[in-house]
């Protein structure tokens, strides 16, 4: 009895997918559990299993073409029992043709002559082909189609700026401490917890106790009404090649520094992939970007609704600093905080940065929370 592999259910409000690639091919083989399509929705890309073992005898729905949750994009038929021939044709595969009748040969007639008066047929000119627009050599063009998950993107960061009194206010930090901090303990943290000491851990704590002190930039505009939660689920903004995804540290006040590099390590590895779960991408309070892997000095970054702030990471350059009254040379990073200003005041986002300042640059006060 045929099986039919329909759309499931891919996360919170979204209703419909794009297809994506197609893993099998129709009449191919396939195994329970085996991914045979990547279906994208508005968060993530998803690969779907076959729910039984058998064949993939018909393709519904083709890459590029949209499909409702729920509804079928394939048919399967399960293997037949050993001894039996499970494979049915592919659409290629045609049944032997018949020998065709030998047919007699043809009489032979007499061509009759053409009337005196007759024109002499027509000889067929050649066709002339029409020509077709070419680039010249250097200017050729490629248009390829923005993933769903790329247009969404596009348009909620569009739809973020029209909708906040968005406004970034920047800050810079000393990374001394944390330099030292990472030098002294990097080989006995990384022997115990198999993952390397980074930077993002530090940023993720000090973001938390930051939230703790400026409350509404851990809230969120509800119609008329703030919401302010009393959790801190962090988002950590990863570039993928499909476009930008936003996994969420869930509860990330209980996380250890450990935990945290795990996690952040392990998001990074499936956004490359495209194995990000839908429900990780949802429901974050605050999120966390970091240009400075890609060599970024300064940015604003836009907030990710409807989230009231977004805290931007540079890269960690060497600069001449006054320290004691002398220049010494310090690494030193800007850092950015956009914020929505329907909630959060100036002085609110500027306590906040100097907190992250101060927890960063003296980050024995991270572990003591003080």
């Amino acid at each position: 009895m045929s099986v039919e592999l329909k759309v499931p259910s891919v996360g919170e409000s979204i209703t419909q997918v794009e297809i994506g690639h197609w893993l099998k091919s129709e009449g191919d083989a396939v195994a329970k559990d085996e991914n045979v399509v990547a279906i994208e929705s508005e968060k993530a890309t998803v690969e779907l299993p076959a729910p039984i073992s058998g064949l993939l005898s018909r393709i519904v729905k083709r890459q590029g073409e949209m499909a409702a949750v729920g509804e079928t994009i394939a048919i399967l038929e399960p293997a037949q029992k050993p001894g039996g021939d499970s494979r049915p044709p592919r659409k290629s595969e045609k049944p032997p043709a018949a020998p065709a009748p030998v047919a007699p040969p043809p009489k032979e007639e007499t061509p009759s002559p053409l009337p005196a008066s007759a024109p002499e047929p027509k000889k067929e000119e050649p066709r002339q082909p029409v020509p077709k627009p070419s680039s010249a050599p250097g200017r050729e063009e490629e248009s390829v189609r923005m993933s769903l998950l790329r247009r969404t993107v596009a348009r909620r960061l569009v739809e973020a700026q029209q909708a906040m009194a968005m406004l970034t206010t920047f800050n810079e930090i000393d990374l001394s401490g944390v330099i030292a901090l990472r030098k002294e303990y990097q080989d006995t943290f990384t022997r115990k917890h198999g993952v390397k000491l980074g930077f993002m851990s530090f940023f993720v704590k000090a973001a938390v106790e930051a939230l703790k002190a400026v409350p509404q930039l851990n809230a969120s505009v509800r119609g008329d009404d703030v919401v302010y939660h009393n959790y801190f689920d962090i988002g950590i903004a990863i570039g993928a090649d499909k476009g930008l995804v936003v996994p969420t540290l869930r509860n990330a006040e209980q996380l250890s520094f450990a935990e945290v590099e795990k996690a952040v390590a392990d998001f990074a590895a499936r956004a490359r992939e495209n194995k990000l779960k839908p429900e990780e991408l949802e429901s974050g309070t605050f999120t966390i970007t970091n240009g400075g892997v890609y060599g970024s000095l300064l940015s604003t970054p836009i907030v990710n609704p409807p989230q009231s702030g977004i805290l931007g990471m540079h890269t960690i350059q060497e600069r001449p600093v006054a320290l004691a009254g002398a220049v010494v040379i310090r690494p030193m990073m800007y850092v950015a905080l956009s914020y929505d200003h329907r909630i959060v005041d100036g002085r609110e986002a500027v306590t906040f940065l100097v907190r992250i300042k101060d927890l960063i640059e003296n980050p024995a006060r991270i572990l003591l929370e003080i």
